[in-house]
């Protein structure tokens, strides 16, 4: 029986639009993990290890923690603190993950389910360079037939160049038919100052489609955080001010997460 869990193979576009444009596109590939899976593609994969060091593994550690044993544990007790009462039937995780035993996750994506496959909820999960995690959470009153949507204050460390009391508009498609589309917009004074895409299809799970993966896009994990400083060095270069971490502490707000 085939696995629910998939590859997605994707583009990450960022377009900055003010005080100067700067727009990239790249290519890389990450992982729509359904979390009730793990023990089992441990098992089918010689390269994929669930808590475990292989050429790719899954960490709990990597993720939300509230006390709780696994990762769908933690996070059915985090929805359960922000209200929800649905019996979730399935939690799909879009990540990164560990490439000979290194991460980095900008953001991951949680969507649940229930049992006929309607949406639940969907949470967002923010990491900055300084090994810090903040959570968004998307509820019922967020969906409609297009995704989710939510406009919500970012309040946290992630870009020095985006204000820390800007905002984040969120735009999820749950994951269906083979296809990823996910937006996240960054507002300013009540101005788009940054669009964010992350669009992608999936391909099957298996240890021949991940060495294809590492083969096309080698250290993808090095290549993210790589990524991230090349394009602040050159928004630097641009003179966009920018905030050092130390700066507006009252500012960075809500859970966080320090590395472990």
């Amino acid at each position: 029986m085939g696995l629910n869990s998939k590859i997605v193979e994707a583009r990450v576009m960022h377009d900055r639009k003010i005080p100067k444009p700067n727009r990239f596109n790249y290519g890389i590939f990450t992982f729509q993990l359904d979390l009730d899976e793990l023990d089992l593609i441990n098992d089918r994969l010689w390269i994929f290890g669930n808590n475990k060091f292989r050429a790719f593994s899954f960490n709990d550690k990597d993720h939300l923690n509230f006390g709780k044993e696994g990762i769908k544990e933690n996070f059915l007790e985090y929805i359960r603190q922000e209200g929800v009462k649905e019996k979730v039937e399935k939690v799909t995780l879009i990540t990164n993950l560990r490439v000979f035993g290194y991460v980095f996750n900008p953001v991951s994506f949680y969507f649940a389910e229930d049992k006929d496959g309607n949406p639940i909820c969907a949470v967002v999960e923010v990491g900055n360079t300084f090994g810090e995690m903040k959570l968004y959470f998307l509820g019922k009153g967020s969906f409609d037939q297009k995704g989710f949507k939510k406009k919500e204050g970012k309040f946290f460390y992630v870009s020095p160049f985006v204000g820390l009391d800007s905002e984040f508009e969120f735009y999820l498609n749950p994951p269906q038919g083979g296809r990823v589309n996910l937006r996240i917009d960054a507002f300013e004074n009540g101005e788009r100052v940054m669009v964010t895409t992350y669009t992608g299809n999936v391909l099957d799970l298996t240890d021949l489609n991940l060495i294809r993966m590492f083969l096309k896009y080698p250290f993808v994990t090095l290549r993210v955080i790589g990524l991230i400083h090349w394009q602040a060095l050159l928004l630097y270069l641009k003179k966009i001010p920018f905030i050092r971490k130390n700066e507006g502490i009252d500012k960075q707000r809500g859970l966080h997460l320090g590395r472990r």
